[in-house]
């Protein structure tokens, strides 16, 4: 028996590899001739080069990863990530190529492990119709008539909420008060719960721990950042399925009852969407509405507070805009405010451009694809890495350096700016929650630079491994402005 194992072991790698060379002539024996893949490495077997891409870097860089790989091998190369046969992409027009050809193309493949905590009715992970459905739900929840009419009051009541508990000369951690700017106001607009509320402290605290796992390995044994994760989604869920009961309970009863302004309130109402659905696309819209825009916010501060002109400009913007408030005898910002807000938006995009909230995104080619006169193979993914694009000094002048005025020069310089900039995606999967991402940022910059100065407590930097985060939090202190 010992000396037959012994055989089989002997034999067994060159049978392996044997069977891989046969399963790729089979592959391409229906071709007209071998695919012209670009140039690459494969690195490990099974692991592949993950492992080195996903190693942290400064968030204001592409990492030595993709430095040496686009030097080696240009724009567009290959490589094995996550356990797949991958295409990266560093150049611009591939990246528009992919996004606008979701669906006929290419389609979203993420690791099966995000929608193991997601789930898998998250519209991060959903494809077809069903994805189609659910981001038409948010799109009506964060219709431009909500936008203007409910949820900028609501984003400015939080902003005023949270600012008024800074404490003066003090250092404390901006990038987890952005977090609880932004959780708070997702929690009151998707189940309408409110800050300081026992449940929404304790979903909070769990969307900390739930937010580590999302992009860890995906181990699932005890005491990983992925078990705790799915423990984590579990004791969510519970929180989410408890108030949809209650609502449930209070419409069966026939009692009258406040009628609650949320998503859940209408999914129950107007969707024929199960239990598990509803649950599943609230987890994932406050998970997609609490992160993206509260790291961004960081990064606005941090990079605000190290170019003084930039925070002159901003700040004399939102004067003007509260001396108009004052004269017209108004107390809260308008929707015609938000408009005026011109620089904002050249410091929010600037922010974007720079910092790179997401990084790259996770697609699979779905037929067989040429594109440069590369092969890019059914079934293959393809990774189009939109910072690297945002980073090209061939695209944006001194690419490394916050310049928000690169956004409000000639309308031609412009245009060309905006074809190569894509920090929410593009396509049919272009970020529902785009515009109450920047509503968000553009109020709470209005009342920060008109209440405080600040500046950093200690040094810091944001990273990305690969999702970004502050070492030490981004530590500042406040000192209110002297009128």
């Amino acid at each position: 028996m010992i000396s037959i194992l012994r055989e089989l072991l002997f034999f067994l790698p060159p049978a392996l590899l044997a069977l891989l060379f046969y399963s790729n002539i089979i592959r391409w024996s229906g071709r007209s001739k071998k695919p012209n893949l670009p140039p690459g490495a494969i690195g490990w077997p099974f692991i592949g080069e993950t492992f080195a891409y996903l190693k942290s870097y400064p968030a204001t860089t592409i990492g030595q990863f993709m430095d040496l790989h686009i030097s080696r091998y240009g724009k567009i190369y290959r490589s094995n990530l996550f356990g797949e046969r991958t295409i990266v992409s560093a150049d611009a027009g591939l990246n528009r190529f992919v996004l606008q050809n979701e669906g006929r193309l290419f389609e979203c493949s993420y690791p099966k492990s995000i929608g193991g905590i997601l789930g898998k009715w998250s519209m991060l992970v959903l494809v077809g119709e069903m994805h189609r459905e659910m981001r038409t739900i948010s799109l009506n929840f964060m219709s431009n008539v909500r936008l203007r009419t409910l949820l900028l009051p609501e984003v400015e009541r939080h902003t005023l909420l949270v600012l008024a508990s800074w404490p003066e000369n003090s250092p404390f951690s901006a990038q987890e008060e952005a977090k609880k700017f932004t959780f708070n106001l997702m929690a009151k607009n998707i189940i309408s719960m409110d800050p300081g509320e026992a449940d929404t402290e304790k979903l909070r605290r769990g969307y900390i721990t739930f937010m580590k796992g999302v992009v860890s390995a995906p181990l699932n044994f005890p005491g990983t950042p992925y078990w705790k994760a799915l423990q984590s989604r579990s004791t969510i869920l519970a929180v989410i399925e408890r108030k949809m009961e209650e609502r449930n309970k209070k419409t069966s009863s026939g009692r009258e009852i406040i009628e609650e302004d949320d998503l859940l309130g209408w999914a129950l109402k107007q969707s024929n969407l199960s239990k598990e659905q509803i649950l599943d696309l609230l987890l994932s819209l406050l998970f997609a509405g609490h992160e993206t825009s509260s790291i961004a916010l960081a990064l606005a501060i941090f990079f605000l507070e190290a170019c003084p002109k930039a925070m002159q400009e901003l700040r004399e913007e939102h004067y003007e805009i509260a001396a108009k408030k004052k004269q017209r005898g108004e107390c809260r910002l308008s929707w015609e405010d938000y408009k005026q807000m011109e620089f904002t938006q050249c410091v929010i995009n600037e922010t974007l451009r720079l910092g790179n909230v997401v990084r790259f995104l996770h697609r699979k080619a779905i037929r067989d694809v040429r594109y440069k006169g590369y092969d890019i193979p059914c079934g293959w993914k393809i990774l189009p890495v939109l910072a690297a694009v945002h980073l090209d000094s061939s695209l944006f002048q001194d690419p490394h350096q916050f310049n928000p005025w690169r956004w409000k020069s000639c309308s031609s310089c412009v245009t060309a700016t905006n074809n190569n900039f894509m920090p929410y995606g593009g396509g049919p999967r272009l970020c529902a929650g785009s515009e109450l991402a920047k509503l968000e940022i553009a109020i709470f910059l209005h009342h920060l630079v008109l209440k405080f100065r600040w500046e950093l407590a200690e040094p810091d930097q944001a990273f990305a491994f690969p999702f970004l985060d502050f070492k030490k939090g981004l530590p500042i202190k406040v000192f209110k402005n002297i009128t």
